[in-house]
């Protein structure tokens, strides 16, 4: 059967404090009601409908696609109102509803809902607490039979102590759901209109009231303010890192790790404590990353080595170089085979080629380096005119003295070497030396030191 979505997420959030609607607050670096869609997206539906207010043209900006209609709710008036005017944009045979402050619900247990509904049967996930407060009661009668919901406000003392609560995700044909929608009212404490009312009105239709349970209670934990919003992360993030652990990877420590993406890994990875993983990131078999690393949209191949207090991002690293510590790559960077990356090196729009290294103090941008050379340190790309960037390329097996800055664009042949200390301004030869301490001189066919015996 169809099935369209209705993600409610037109709360202001008063107690976040904040003059950004609730929903775009963040969970592991995406907003809540971004991990909602992304979920709801998983179960195929046709449409899925966001009812938004408080910030709407924000939270559209946000979310611009073509899946998504936005419906606005003029009025905050319950969580049944809300369901009501997204509702005439339905034409799907069932309808799931979920919030946009419960991030952390799954797939899975989305799933598992919708297939226990039936012909004359609405779904309802419900939750087992050890502590309630705040959430409607299931009245069930004495058969077991689910009979009605009701709020924690409206509650009898006795009504109190059931300890299963009401999470609000409900899964139910839609043609009935607009003619039980059409006969709330809101005559109650709060002067809402509750959707959890249709639950005794589709009783009294003689429908079945089928319930599923999350496998954990912080799954359908919605935050209203920032410390559920930090308890939302910290779960989010030890569930990550248990799932990773699983797959092989080795984590110092799970409560002191981050994953704010997707990432792909291998098998025999280590990583150490307060490393930081965003965006899109590959790691491969046998990598290892020190403690307070932050990468972000990068691949690291096999036998890759990040020591401490690194910075990678929109890098691609080869199989068995290293970098670190307090090394910074940049966007566009590659290193190849066997390079070698040291303290206080920035790279930025630059390939290294094997068995390269540019070990201390270091900037190069905008430029190709081959293979076996080795940048001292001090040295520095000089890529930009303060208008233009310019490239500077480096032939194989070059040797750059220390303290050398490569003014752009200019081109080192292979085998020449840089005198420490020097300018170089102009393009140097292959295997020779350049000196360009005051004036550049070049010394053709200059043949290199060789190792004392």
């Amino acid at each position: 059967m169809s099935l369209e979505i209705i993600i409610l997420a037109a709360g202001k959030g008063t107690r976040m404090c904040s003059t950004l609607p609730k929903v775009l607050h963040k969970i592991a670096g995406k907003s809540m009601l971004g991990h909602v869609i992304e979920c709801a997206r998983k179960l195929t539906p046709q449409k899925i409908h966001v009812v938004v207010g408080h910030g709407a043209e924000l939270v559209k900006e946000q979310f611009v696609a073509d899946d998504l209609n936005f419906v606005i709710q003029e009025q905050q008036l319950g969580t049944g109102h809300a369901v009501a005017t997204a509702v005439p944009y339905v034409n799907a045979d069932n309808v799931l509803i979920l919030y946009g402050d419960v991030p952390l619900i799954e797939e899975n247990t989305l799933r598992a809902l919708l297939q226990k509904v039936q012909v004359k049967s609405l779904g309802l996930l419900t939750v087992t607490l050890t502590d309630p407060t705040g959430y409607g009661r299931i009245i069930r009668d004495q058969k077991g039979n689910v009979v009605a919901i009701v709020e924690q406000k409206d509650a009898s003392e006795s009504q109190k102590q059931i300890t299963e609560g009401n999470t609000g995700i409900l899964a139910l044909p839609s043609e009935p759901l607009k003619k039980w929608l059409s006969q709330l009212s809101n005559k109650n404490t709060q002067g809402e209109y509750y959707l959890t009312d249709i639950i005794a009105m589709a009783v009294a239709d003689s429908y079945t009231i089928v319930t599923n349970q999350p496998q954990s209670e912080m799954e359908v934990q919605g935050a209203n303010d920032r410390i559920q919003l930090a308890q939302l992360e910290r779960f989010y993030q030890l569930r990550a890192a248990q799932q990773l652990m699983k797959q092989g990877v080795s984590l110092i420590d799970p409560h002191r790790f981050d994953l704010r993406g997707e990432i792909v890994v291998g098998s025999d990875i280590e990583i150490d404590i307060n490393v930081i993983l965003e965006g899109k990131v590959v790691i491969e078999d046998n990598v290892s990353i020190g403690a307070n690393c932050i990468i972000k949209n990068s691949i690291l191949r096999k036998g890759v080595v990040i020591k401490p207090n690194s910075h990678i991002d929109g890098a691609i690293l080869g199989e068995e170089s290293d970098v670190g510590p307090f090394a910074r790559l940049r966007p566009g960077t590659i290193l190849h085979e066997n390079t070698h990356v040291g303290n206080f090196v920035e790279l930025k729009n630059t390939s290294l080629g094997n068995y390269s290294k540019v070990g201390h103090l270091t900037y190069l941008g905008d430029t190709e380096v081959g293979s076996y050379c080795n940048i001292g340190a001090g040295t520095i790309t000089c890529n930009y005119d303060g208008v233009n960037k310019y490239k500077t390329i480096l032939g194989n097996e070059v040797f750059i003295g220390s303290n050398s800055s490569l003014v752009a664009p200019v081109v080192i042949g292979d085998a020449a070497t840089t005198a420490a200390g020097s300018t170089i301004t102009r393009d140097v030869a292959a295997n020779s030396l350049a000196i360009g301490r005051a004036q550049q001189i070049q010394k053709d066919n200059w043949q290199k030191p060789k190792p004392n015996k």
